[in-house]
């Protein structure tokens, strides 16, 4: 890891969902601890796995890593530090201000993004706030996917310009005193984001596509946010050991191929690259050993994964269930990189293939579908995307249209202003989900969800949507007043659970699910995508990991899902019309042993 030879005291590691940003940022971590110096690591990402990677349970401060001295590590939890946030604004008007002040206080802060301004908050103060990791010798930041980190590094400029333009003293957010106490400590975020002697952006990919075309996107607009002190992580590249495994020499030459394609402007960055681990990246030791272990010793180690887990069902034995409504939704949920945008495609593809009016759509802010169909179409299927621009627009003109008919200029002159606050588009985004669920009335909709933190806290938001709907326009429309209950009708919305048969996957998806129930919404089936356990491989390397994902499939099959089904990896990338048909033709009988 080029970029250790001379550390920067921040390091920032981004990317796309399922790149292995916390791997990569873990190892970082204990190797600088490793070599003496006393390392903060922290999770911005909602859907954070690194209480799994490390074996402790993480909160909302520093937490000791017990096998490595000088080694802390922390989880910024949304939930956790909006009730932080809310009780420091409120607090210290309890007992000075009547009971019922207090109380409209306290419901202007659980606004609609209040869970987001609040984890902000806190990592402005580890970013901006030298004095809160003065103890430290390097802070690293394990980011959430691109799409969200990208809107959690622009705050800083987005919520200094509402301020120095809000004159009402008050936002969607509440009294805007508290944010003002705040601004001098996002504008020191900003520079130290922008100070390459402080502040280091490794970007981590795998060698698609996809993950390299988003590197360059996040570069880009990173740079133009003045962030230029940046390095390239190509993480998981592999290399074929056995020459006769057609599917090993398959998954290297799209690796190599995606290489070759790479954007040109991350040929200016240096770079790293990072061999496929033939086992999952869990623990101390394996976190020192990624990038160094080789794959053929490995391979001959004992493995403790237990036999083969048969009767497992394929995508094609859903479908059937899927479409026996004849309406409704199907939401692809999971973690970042598992594969979600695929499976949505994939169902929507056959389910309109059987004649029915299909909708394909995603509330992803990091959306692939185009990529995914390779811009093919059927007569029947329509593919959309939740655009927060558009829906933005489209949001702000309907109140003002509605809450504004009949304000003087200066009443209009302050709805605009609060409308131009960060929150519109999330609340708009929120409206848009919740027509696209609505249009399940009429037709089949398939919704590519975001990644599971992200998805997560939509649903667990929706009461506070609600209120903020009403707050400016003073009606609620139909879609969103009946969007819990038709998530909740197993009649109406099928949720596919897309997981990686690996353990960070599986168990953030269990989580996933754990969540879903408490909103009483019972998922329909797991879904396992890029499944090696029934190729007939030879690779020793890949039969190291055919090997080692026995024991999540075996998980999912009896502990976690009340049905099962599986993708076998794909030698060719599954995209366009007749890649995706395929991966729901074939039945579970047919798949290669």
């Amino acid at each position: 890891m080029k970029f250790l030879d001379s550390p920067s005291r921040n390091l920032f590691f981004t990317g796309k969902g399922g790149v292995g940003k916390t791997s990569v940022a873990s190892a970082t971590a204990v190797r600088l601890a490793d070599a003496g110096k006393k390392v903060l690591l922290v999770s911005t990402d909602p859907a954070s796995n690194l209480d799994e990677v490390f074996g402790v349970t993480l909160e909302n401060h520093p937490t000791a890593i017990p096998a490595i001295p000088t080694l802390f590590a922390m989880n910024l939890d949304p939930e956790k530090s909006a009730a932080e946030y809310r009780e420091r604004m409120v607090g210290p008007y309890r007992g000075l201000l009547p009971e019922a002040a207090v109380k409209s206080m306290e419901e202007q802060f659980s606004g609609s993004c209040t869970l987001e301004i609040a984890a902000f908050d806190e990592f402005s103060r580890l970013l901006g706030d030298p004095a809160a990791t003065a103890e430290f010798d390097h802070v690293i930041f394990d980011t959430a996917p691109t799409g969200h980190t990208l809107r959690l590094l622009t705050l800083p400029s987005a919520w200094d310009g509402f301020m120095s333009q809000n004159t009402t003293g008050t936002s969607c957010l509440g009294p805007l005193a508290g944010l003002q106490s705040q601004q001098k400590l996002y504008q020191e975020s900003v520079k130290a984001l922008s100070d390459a002697d402080t502040t280091t952006l490794v970007l981590v990919a795998r060698a698609e596509g996809s993950a390299l075309r988003e590197a360059a996107r996040t570069s880009e607009e990173l740079a133009e946010l003045g962030v230029r002190n940046q390095h390239l992580v190509i993480n998981g590249v592999f290399q074929a050991v056995d020459a006769t495994d057609s599917y090993a020499v398959a998954l290297q030459q799209r690796g190599s191929a995606a290489l070759d394609a790479m954007p040109v402007s991350l040929n200016a960055f240096p770079q790293t690259i990072v061999p496929l681990s033939p086992n999952g990246i869990l623990g101390i030791e394996s976190l020192r050993c990624l990038g160094t272990v080789d794959a053929v010793a490995i391979s001959g180690s004992a493995d403790k994964s237990g036999e083969k887990v048969d009767d497992l069902a394929s995508l094609s034995d859903l479908i059937d269930d899927l479409v026996a409504p004849g309406h409704g939704v199907i939401l692809a949920m999971g973690k970042g990189g598992v594969g979600k945008t695929t499976v949505a495609a994939a169902v929507a593809v056959a389910i309109a293939q059987r004649g029915y009016d299909v909708q394909l759509s995603t509330t992803d802010p990091a959306a692939h579908i185009a990529a995914a169909m390779n811009e093919e179409r059927l007569p029947n299927l329509s593919v959309t995307r939740i655009d927060p621009a558009a829906e933005t627009a489209k949001y702000s003109a309907e109140v003002l249209a509605s809450a504004g008919a009949n304000l003087d200029s200066q009443g209009k002159a302050l709805l605009e202003e609060d409308l131009r606050s960060p929150c519109t588009e999330e609340i708009a985004v929120f409206r848009a989900f919740a027509d696209a669920v609505a249009a399940g009335t009429n037709q089949i909709v398939v919704l590519d969800t975001a990644p599971t933190g992200h998805t997560v806290l939509l649903l667990d938001s929706a009461l506070a949507y609600h209120r903020e709907v009403t707050r400016q326009t003073s009606e609620m429309p139909e879609a969103v007043e009946n969007l819990l209950p038709r998530l909740r009708d197993p009649d109406f919305t099928r949720v596919l659970i897309v997981t990686l048969a690996e353990a960070t996957p599986v168990h953030e998806a269990a989580a996933l699910q754990r969540d879903l129930r408490r909103a009483e919404i019972e998922p329909y089936a797991w879904v396992v995508n890029q499944v090696l356990s029934s190729l007939p491989l030879t690779d020793p390397l890949l039969k190291q990991r055919q090997t080692h994902e026995q024991q999540y499939l075996r998980e999912v099959h009896e502990e976690l899902a009340s049905r099962a089904a599986i993708i076998p990896w794909q030698r060719q990338p599954p995209t366009g019309l007749d890649a995706l048909e395929k991966l729901t033709q074939c039945n579970s009988s047919a798949l290669p042993r």
